[in-house]
């Protein structure tokens, strides 16, 4: 099974959406044995850091998420509540990658948003992924590149589009809106 973590953030069911089209079912839930017992985990979502960490902890999903083994993957704010804190909201976070989040400067349009590339690719979650295709981004805040940094994507500034370290694996960009690419990025994290 593949538990889809439900917490106060959107964009969780074009998440589920696109595992139905690569032919998974997925269950969307806030439940920690169901969260624990799944095979491979999904963190995703869009929304305002502070709120949804606030909602995390009283349900005490940061919890469970930090107790998670098997191969769990963050996108978008799921990539940044992974970090260690967010300047949105001043807001201290799960602390899996040892980097800051940080809002982008406003030297070009912010948020981040449509197509852009990434570089510098680490790892089996890129394997059969061609790296001259883009990938979709939304995003008005970016992790700062550190150890965990797997590829970089450049937009006013170097940071990073995906971290790993262990079991959690997580993407800046949105892999279930970035057609081929994102679909065979999917199949590569559920191949783990």
């Amino acid at each position: 099974m593949i538990a889809i973590i439900k917490y106060n953030a959107g964009n969780i069911s074009s998440v589920q959406n696109a595992l139905a089209r690569l032919g998974y079912e997925s269950v969307i839930t806030d439940n920690e044995n169901e969260i624990l017992s799944a095979e491979k985990v999904i963190f995703p979502g869009v929304g305002e850091a502070s709120s949804a960490m606030k909602y995390l902890t009283e349900r005490e999903l940061d919890k469970v998420i930090l107790s998670v083994k098997k191969p769990m993957l963050g996108i978008c704010l799921g990539l940044q509540l992974m970090c260690e804190s967010s300047e949105e909201g001043n807001t201290k976070c799960l602390s899996i990658f040892n980097a800051s989040v940080k809002k982008f400067p406003a030297t070009k349009k912010v948020p981040h948003m449509g197509w852009n590339n990434f570089s510098d690719v680490k790892g089996s979650l890129f394997e059969g992924i061609n790296l001259n295709n883009d990938v979709y981004y939304i995003h008005s805040y970016y992790a700062e590149i550190c150890q965990q940094t797997i590829a970089i994507c450049n937009y006013i500034q170097p940071f990073s589009a995906a971290m790993q370290k262990n079991n959690f694996y997580a993407t800046q960009f949105h892999p279930e809106k970035s057609a081929e690419i994102g679909a065979q990025l999917l199949k590569n994290f559920l191949a783990l």
